[in-house]
């Protein structure tokens, strides 16, 4: 299925991106209301976005004032177009500017929980509580609605926090209704998509019809590769571009010696039982760790990485040539849309740090990159992953990033070091799964703070081991995230064990930072 016959037979939901981190997350939402959403940009003509057939259209927030020089402006004649039309935060701001309403700076910002008050229920907040809980980021004030609308909501310093004009479709939020901590935002968009008029027909099964139909048109007739990693995402990826090209894919499985314990073995067992690909697998430990050597900057690391895996995949095709006489032209990735963010890749966020597997390609790839999950986050990756019929050892595998141990190491990599953050990993993941936690826990780094030494006593006997760092999070897209709370008794079992059983490590602390202000990942 096309995506011109999916824009035919579904209704469309288009958000335009004015720049934001939350722009994804935005048509993420929407399609949680089984509704086809596309991300434009805001340069994007009127013209262009009506040739879409767009049954709504939202206007997302970004990191812009209205008043700033260059700041990006509605595109022109959108709010004449008839569709309707919801702005949040920036778009607001920009809607009620645009239509001639009072949009101010102010001195008093609102960031993170806000109070809001519904002074009238309208459309949008119809049947939600007179009190609830948003979730603000701005410093620019609506004071004052534009001519026909009504004003439907307010906070302690925001006169106008949601207005609406039912008769022109038009509706205004200042709080991101996107995020999981605004209370009532999914019944918010749920409204708004209704008050549109959208059919909540669009489903997985749709996506995948999508996707293996976009990749039969790219690959054609030639052969593709695959980096996989054993992970959701490589895993999911792979198992969609198969359908669609069959016999033309091989996987390549790279050994880079940076992987979890039994990994490697786990990878060759579980998925080629699962789907029965063509895989080589390519011991390139020595290789990488050589690459490493003496390397302690967390991006150069990345980088590195990102450009081994590129090079042993260019060896890989030259031999699958050898074996099948045909030139591969394409490498299939399992990148995700929060890779793509927080490497600042094409949404105007900014660049947080590199992915191996977007900012950290080479310039001189020789491959044209198939990413057919790169529009999702992780929870609609497994749904597809299920729906392609892999099993839940696979699908519901903790995230674990492309570059591996080698950015969980706080320091330079060593074999050394990374026996010892093995044997760590390896407990931390054990006593979760005793605990029955598995399902509940999105995501449980461990980090060797292998530049750091800590006085301990073991053994009766002074010791001056190495700290490692316990990260478990919670989080629904790995956009943001809060620490888990785990149980004591949990907790206490892996520290014992780690200090127990793993050599040169005698101190085992916990990491209570949500995201923001920390990534997930240490490095």
């Amino acid at each position: 299925m096309s995506v011109e016959s999916v824009e035919q037979s579904f209704d469309t939901v288009l958000v335009v991106d004015f720049g934001a981190q939350y722009a994804q997350l935005i048509a993420r939402r929407v399609r949680e209301c089984h509704v086809f959403s596309e991300i434009v940009p805001s340069t994007m003509p009127v013209a262009e976005m009506l040739a879409k057939r767009p049954k709504a259209i939202i206007l997302s927030g970004g990191p812009a004032s209205v008043y700033e020089p260059g700041a990006p402006p509605v595109p022109d004649g959108l709010f004449k177009a008839g569709v309707p039309t919801l702005g949040i935060c920036y778009g607001f701001q920009a809607m009620a500017r645009e239509l001639g309403g009072m949009v101010a700076n102010s001195d008093i910002a609102e960031y993170g929980r806000t109070d809001l008050t519904v002074v009238d229920e309208g459309t949008l907040l119809a049947g939600l509580p007179a009190e609830q809980s948003v979730w603000m980021s701005h410093r620019v004030t609506c004071s004052a609605p534009p001519a026909g609308f009504m004003v439907t909501a307010r906070t302690a310093s925001a006169p106008v926090a949601a207005m609406e004009d039912p008769a022109r479709r038009l509706y205004g939020v200042q709080f991101h209704p996107e995020v999981m901590h605004t209370e009532h935002g999914l019944t918010v968009l749920r409204h708004f998509l209704a008050a549109a008029g959208c059919r909540p027909s669009w489903t997985m099964v749709n996506i995948v019809e999508e996707s293996v139909e976009a990749v039969r048109s790219q690959v054609g007739d030639k052969r593709a590769i695959c980096a996989l990693s054993g992970g959701v995402d490589s895993a999911v990826a792979a198992a969609l571009v198969q359908r669609a090209i069959g016999s033309q894919l091989t996987c390549v499985f790279v050994d880079h010696g940076l992987l979890r314990k039994g990994e490697a073995l786990q990878v060759e067992k579980d998925f080629v039982a699962a789907t029965g690909v063509d895989l080589k697998v390519v011991d390139a430990s020595s290789r990488f760790l050589s690459a490493l050597d003496g390397v302690t900057d967390p991006e150069e690391k990345r980088k590195i990485i990102g450009r081994e895996f590129i090079r042993v995949f260019e060896e890989s095709a030259r031999e699958i040539v050898d074996a099948h006489g045909e030139a591969v032209e394409f490498l299939v990735q399992g990148t995700l849309y929060p890779d793509v963010v927080e490497s600042g890749g094409g949404t105007g966020a900014a660049n947080i740090k590199s992915h191996h597997n977007v900012g950290g390609l080479p310039e001189d790839l020789k491959f044209s990159l198939v990413e057919p999950l790169r529009t999702l986050f992780k929870d609609e990756v497994r749904r597809l992953g299920e729906e392609l019929g892999l099993p839940s050892e696979i699908v519901w595998r903790q995230p674990f990033p492309g570059p591996g141990l080698g950015i969980r190491i706080i320091g330079a990599v060593t074999r050394e070091r990374l026996d010892l953050l093995r044997e760590a990993d390896a407990i931390a993941r054990e006593e979760l799964t005793r605990a029955g936690l598995d399902r509940d826990i999105w995501q449980f780094p461990v980090v060797l703070l292998a530049d750091v030494r800590s006085v301990g006593v073991q053994g009766d006997g002074r010791t001056y081991g190495h700290p490692v760092v316990l990260r478990p999070v919670t989080s629904e897209d790995a956009m943001t995230a809060d620490w888990a709370r785990l149980p004591n008794e949990v907790l206490q079992r892996i520290s014992t064990r780690i200090t127990n059983e793993v050599a040169e490590i005698n101190r085992v602390v916990v990491d209570i930072t949500s995201k923001p202000p920390g990534t997930i990942e240490w490095e």
